[in-house]
């Protein structure tokens, strides 16, 4: 956790970038997804915190209340030309504790050490569809996020499981988890061949998220058939 991270977050949410900053800062959030899980956690506590400063001297004593806990974590030799909102102490005060208790827990399993997508594979030789092989080229070179548009306006026409199984990977990829999970949940509702996968990977979004619980509850509904057992029974166990 550093100082100048929080510095951008709190003038995003104040609209104190320019419009090259803004756009610059929004593509990283949409790329990294730490950063972007680091960011809404401080934009929650900001919400809540800012809230309970109505009075300038409550905001006063708390930001000098706060000072100590700042310079302790922070490095304050550095000079700052950014004027810091009292809340925006107690939010990076307190992202610190959530941090140290729950994203920083390095005895929980992680969605990256089970992430390994299966290959699209869908288009035989002489196809004419472009849009299915343009779907499955981004796919397979891990461009999620252009893959999604395709895969949706090909799911207008042809609803098949596989292509819905890889819209639902693509989603989850990229971190649009009530979409996935909904893609996912009526998959694993079906007889498809699709079933046990879209169960495991809606156990892989909720890992994701480090809903660690839920995460568990799904995995124990898999088959012990699922050709990929093995992920299943070593997740379940790094989770107890």
């Amino acid at each position: 956790m550093n100082e100048e991270r929080y510095i951008l977050f709190d003038q995003y949410l104040q609209g104190e970038m320019t419009a090259e900053e803004k756009d610059s800062f929004e593509q990283n959030l949409s790329h990294d997804h730490e950063l972007a899980l680091e960011f809404d956690t401080f934009r929650e506590v900001q919400l809540r915190l800012k809230d309970k400063f109505e009075f300038e001297e409550e905001r006063e004593a708390f930001k000098a209340n706060l000072t100590t806990i700042s310079d302790k974590h922070f490095n304050t030799n550095k000079p700052k030309v950014v004027v810091m909102r009292p809340w925006f102490y107690a939010a990076a005060a307190s992202i610190i504790i959530l941090f140290g208790l729950f994203f920083f827990d390095y005895n929980n399993p992680t969605f990256a050490d089970y992430d390994d997508p299966e290959p699209a594979s869908f288009v035989e030789r002489g196809d004419t569809n472009a849009t299915l092989k343009e779907a499955q080229t981004a796919f397979n070179d891990g461009k999620y996020a252009a893959a999604i548009p395709l895969f949706e306006e090909i799911l207008k026409e042809n609803k098949t499981p596989e292509i819905e199984y890889f819209y639902g990977v693509a989603l989850l990829e990229e971190s649009k988890y009530p979409k996935a999970e909904s893609v996912f949940n009526e998959l694993r509702s079906g007889t498809s061949a699709y079933k046990e996968k879209a169960t495991w990977n809606l156990a892989l979004s909720k890992l994701k998220q480090k809903k660690y619980a839920a995460c568990k509850e799904i995995l124990e509904t898999i088959s012990q058939d699922y050709e990929n057992y093995d992920d299943v029974e070593k997740l379940l166990d790094e989770l107890n």
